[in-house]
């Protein structure tokens, strides 16, 4: 099959913020070789986010419905039926949005043209609340309308197809760019006048309830009352931001705890910490985790996080979500004093350095873009 333009890929994601699936998803992005593949995007807010400029500039498309905006799910199905009917162009879908990922891409089927879908899993459970138990609720039909199933994880893949099969999908990273740096190292600490014998505990993800940042901000004042010089930075933004920064000065921590927020250098702050942390209530694979574990960085994860996020053995442990914050602290203390080395080698071998995921990825879609013409010139 001959292209002169490049096969146009629908993504189909909430919004493009600075989290663990749009970086993925950008990682991506920015390597594939976009005179053959490019991605456009449908997403569900009408506001602008972190990514939206970039996706632009190289090339990219973005569509906007208004449901997160509105929350009105007929208008949200009809507004994906108008799409779909007056974007033909579009042969493959790929569901980034596990939430309502059974309507879009049922939608995609029923109105587009001869459409092929692909769903992507990147969780591996749910808020307990409303929001979750309609997340569960739709997460029902995936399998019945993605032609392929993807997922970062084992426990992604189950919790979405249940027992239907799935291929996992790592999430890679550029590990040359997340390398340790004691340059980088020096130039952040300066940048936020950190004592030479700073303490820097790191976390980086957005702020939301799936996080635990409230735990984790009990776990850092028990920290704080065993080794005076601990430092905590924390890398995103979100919804609950305020929220944890309350509960940051009523422990009067107000001068140790550094919200960073979202930053394009985020590769930079990993090489500035000592120890990474992260109690989350689920993940699917975490991408903050591998991108910690590169820099060579000793990492403290919750139990519900899956195993398979362990690639440099020797760096990574797992604290039960149920031991008190002053365990974790323990935890933390105990595993402060190492040698700091590289282990983006270590990492790449595993699967994991996204420019060994590009080719796959490419030829994965020119594959389906081949069946898709196919099936096309059958009917």
């Amino acid at each position: 099959m001959e292209n002169k333009e490049p096969i146009r890929i629908l993504i189909i994601n909430g919004k493009m913020i600075c989290g663990g699936v749009e970086s993925f998803i950008m990682n991506l992005y920015r390597r594939i070789d976009r005179s053959k593949i490019q991605f456009d995007f449908l997403v569900h807010y009408k506001e602008r986010f972190f990514y939206d400029d970039e996706i632009e500039k190289l090339g990219g498309k973005i569509y906007r419905l208004s449901f997160r905006n509105d929350n009105r799910f007929f208008k949200y199905k009809k507004d994906l039926k108008l799409f779909f009917k007056e974007h033909k162009e579009y042969k493959i879908v790929w569901g980034q949005m596990d939430g309502l990922m059974s309507v879009y891409l049922k939608q995609a089927k029923k109105y587009g043209n001869n459409v092929i879908t692909i769903s992507h899993s990147h969780i591996a459970g749910a808020e307990k609340n409303l929001k979750g138990l309609i997340k569960r609720f739709f997460k029902k039909g995936v399998g019945k309308v993605a032609d392929y199933r993807f997922a970062c994880s084992t426990e992604a893949g189950k919790y979405l197809y249940g027992k239907k099969d799935f291929k996992i999908f790592p999430n890679a990273i550029d590990t040359k760019k997340f390398d340790f740096s004691q340059e980088k190292r020096e130039k952040i600490r300066k940048e936020f006048s950190l004592p030479s014998n700073a303490f820097v505990i790191g976390h980086v993800g957005r702020f939301n309830e799936q996080k635990n940042h409230e735990f984790l901000i009990k776990i850092f004042n028990e920290v704080v009352k065993k080794d005076e010089r601990a430092v905590l930075m924390l890398c995103g933004d979100g919804e609950l931001k305020e929220k944890i920064s309350m509960q940051v000065n009523a422990l009067n921590l107000q001068d140790r705890v550094i919200f960073v927020g979202n930053v394009n250098n985020v590769n930079e702050f990993y090489s500035a910490f000592d120890v990474f942390v992260m109690p989350s209530l689920y993940e699917g694979l975490p991408v903050s985790g591998i991108e910690a574990q590169t820099s060579g960085l000793k990492c403290l994860f919750s139990d519900t996080i899956t195993k398979e996020t362990q690639l440099v053995v020797e760096n990574v442990y797992f604290k039960s979500i149920k031991a008190s914050p002053s365990e974790w602290a323990e935890k933390i203390i105990s595993i402060s004093v190492y040698k700091r080395e590289s282990k983006r080698l270590e990492v790449a071998k595993t699967g994991y350095d996204v420019y060994d995921e590009i080719s796959k990825l490419e030829n994965f879609f020119w594959s389906l873009a081949n069946e898709n013409e196919t099936q096309t010139n059958n009917k």
